[in-house]
């Protein structure tokens, strides 16, 4: 059986992607990490999906307290209520972040014998991150195939996007046939018991249920 690495953070497109790996019949390993965002809330989630599918769950810890986002600490507001999501890169990006968090994954599949990771990266419905595009995924592939033992010997290690080209709406869908618990995942930028509603996240979130016809089972203020 095949042996994959999945970044989980806890929101809607991570648990689909990790959804897609066990469909794709991969023993899956998800990774999670605390890196100083402003809240756990998602690492909870995270937990919840990876227990639901008896998984094995590691989180690991980066400092990333130094980098600009308004995601990480609470010295800047989340920005809320953009009518251009999308069209700009918003305050919310964590500069490298991907590129931090694949290379910590691309540790770990040589260290487990994985040969591949997942990522529920997306460049239809997103924030407008730049290192969530598929041009990106590309290089760093074939970084990984340069610079480590398994790409040396012959066995790359394969970044896999499953959802990199859906709509929102398309993967709430793709969700709900997988029969991944939606219910358990958090997608907010903010803390709290509800969701706000009126970040980013929540924003595309939202309309992706709607499109779908279907009702989003979080809570919201």
């Amino acid at each position: 059986m095949p042996k994959a690495v999945v970044l989980l953070s806890g929101g809607l497109d991570s648990a689909v992607t990790l959804a897609c790996s066990v469909y794709d019949g991969n023993e899956t390993i998800a990774l999670s990490f605390r890196y100083g965002q402003r809240h756990t809330k998602e690492l909870v989630s995270a937990k919840a999906v990876a227990e639901h599918y008896n998984m094995r769950h590691v989180v690991t810890d980066i400092d990333m307290s130094m980098f600009r986002s308004s995601l990480i600490g609470n010295s800047k507001e989340i920005e809320k209520d953009r009518t251009n999501i999308g069209k700009d890169i918003p305050d919310t990006y964590v500069p490298a972040r991907n590129m931090i968090m694949l290379s910590i994954a691309t540790g770990l599949c040589e260290s487990v014998d994985a040969d591949r990771i997942y990522i529920g990266a997306n460049s239809v419905d997103y924030s407008g991150y730049p290192d969530c595009r598929n041009e990106f995924f590309k290089v760093f592939e074939e970084m990984i195939k340069k610079g480590t033992k398994a790409g040396v010997e012959g066995r790359p290690i394969k970044i896999v996007t499953p959802i990199l080209d859906l709509s929102k709406s398309e993967i709430v869908k793709l969700g709900k046939k997988l029969n991944v618990p939606l219910h358990l995942t958090w997608s907010c930028y903010s803390g709290g018991d509800k969701a706000c509603g009126r970040c980013d996240s929540c924003i595309l979130r939202l309309n992706g249920f709607k499109d779908a016809g279907y009702k989003d089972e979080v809570e919201y203020q």
